[in-house]
């Protein structure tokens, strides 16, 4: 095929397949949100639990910082392990299929924290309880790494292209659901006696997963398949190995992917959990000062979803992603110094003016930023892997954060910098990408094709 033809998915092999009617396109929509919700609730409470009760249950130390930053370096094992979870399950996925994948991927995550409140602590095993903890967060990655890709291209696959960013754009309301109901849940958890919490109730947000499995599974069994994937095994078009196929067809754009969520990555982490640390132990304020700026900015990110999903519709998610990465590496010195006031609402307004203006708009267009970067046969691969990638490398964010803060008597400029050398490397990335908002992503080869 022509490289006009990867451009623009025109050619006389292509038949395209249409995108689903009005009620499978909602049901498409709603499994997304429901699945990537539960999927990142069960990655997120990890992330509160090392903040909050875990350093005092597993990694126990003489030094309750220390103990953090150990439980930090478990935070990130998630992320090392989840390129893998991208590769396994995008082979499946290009392989037997988008919905498929995605069932599986919800029970590995779902059964995986449902198993952490059952675990026993250090004062009953020993060194056996962070060994069994630190397993258990390697399998809540291997189901991540695969959770958003397959979400997103399932939802791609489905919506009018004319559409597809504001469509994609709830595959990351799902996300920040997630990591709402996480917040909400342990600030709940956090009105109760201290005592209380770490005999039995931090276990709580953790068997609520087993709850959510049942449901995520419902609305997944009722979503058919991608119709792109429908045509392609119809027509004996997928490959046999997807991830040698995306990289020797797509080898640019597989490390524009890895690279454009190395900032996002960073942030999110940056404000979603070690913020919260810094909050209650740098600066020694009370838990739910932090717990609810988490909260206040989930709110308003989720709402700025669909509208910069439905702007990157009109103007592209190349300026959009732009945009984000530069006034997050402008903001990072102002969002450390509105933290260091100690006042609530300064807090607060930081974290919603980081979130609404950089980070935002980066995670609304993504879903369609990455769809756009693959053909069809490797897509959940192409897509899933490559991000992973960009998480592992960038998900050690909050253990670097906690390092630096420590190794600078509590400062927060150094984090600062680290955001900002994120953010470089992000605008990189997608300097160098194409737009992709007018690429027919049904054809089974049809991607952006990168500047040269």
């Amino acid at each position: 095929m022509t490289e006009a033809a990867d451009r623009t998915g025109t050619g006389d092999d292509v038949v395209r397949a249409h995108p689903s009617d009005g009620r499978q396109l909602r049901r498409v929509v709603g499994a997304s949100v429901v699945g990537t919700a539960l999927e990142w609730y069960d990655f997120f409470i990890y992330g509160f639990a090392v903040t909050l009760v875990f350093n005092e249950l597993f990694f126990v130390t003489e030094d309750p910082a220390t103990g953090v930053v150990v439980g930090f370096a478990t935070f990130g094992v998630g992320f090392a392990v989840r390129p893998l979870g991208g590769f396994v399950f995008g082979h499946l996925g290009d392989r037997i299929g988008r919905r498929s994948t995605l069932v599986i991927t919800t029970l590995v995550m779902g059964v995986s924290t449902g198993l952490i409140g059952l675990l026993p602590t250090y004062d009953s095993i020993g060194v056996a309880a962070p060994i069994l903890l630190t397993v258990l967060r390697m399998c809540q990655g291997l189901g991540a790494g695969a959770e958003f890709g397959g979400a997103s291209t399932l939802l791609a696959e489905h919506a009018p292209a004319r559409r597809r960013g504001f469509f994609t754009s709830f595959a990351q309301t799902g996300v920040q659901l997630g990591l709402l109901s996480g917040t909400l849940v342990f600030l709940l958890v956090e009105t109760l006696p201290r005592q209380t919490v770490l005999d039995w109730a931090w276990r709580i947000p953790f068997w609520f997963s087993f709850a959510l499995i049942a449901v995520a599974l419902y609305v997944r069994l009722r979503v058919a398949e991608s119709p792109v994937f429908q045509r392609m095994a119809r027509q004996r078009t997928t490959v046999e190995l997807p991830v040698f196929d995306a990289l020797r067809r797509y080898p640019r754009n597989f490390l524009i992917g890895i690279g454009a969520h190395i900032c996002d990555t960073a942030i999110v982490y940056i404000y979603a959990t070690y913020s919260l640390a810094y909050i209650t132990k740098s600066l020694a304020l009370p838990r739910w000062v932090g717990l609810t700026g988490v909260v206040v900015f989930g709110v308003v990110v989720i709402a700025l979803q669909p509208v910069y999903g439905a702007l990157s519709d009109r103007i592209g998610r190349r300026p959009l992603n732009l945009f984000g990465v530069v006034f997050t590496a402008a903001f990072a010195f102002p969002f450390f110094l509105l933290l260091d006031t100690r006042e609530p609402v300064l807090i607060w307004v930081a974290l919603v003016v980081a979130t609404a203006f950089g980070l935002a708009p980066m995670i609304a267009v993504q879903p369609a930023f990455y769809a756009e970067l693959f053909g069809a046969r490797v897509r959940y691969t192409g897509f899933a892997a490559s991000r992973e990638i960009g998480a592992a490398l960038a998900g050690f964010s909050p253990l670097v954060a906690a390092a630096l803060v420590a190794r600078t008597g509590g400062a927060g400029w150094p984090v600062a910098l680290w955001m900002i050398g994120t953010a470089a490397v992000s605008f990189v990335a997608f300097l160098l990408s194409a737009e992709g908002k007018d690429v027919d992503i049904t054809a089974p080869d049809a991607a952006g094709v990168a500047p040269r």
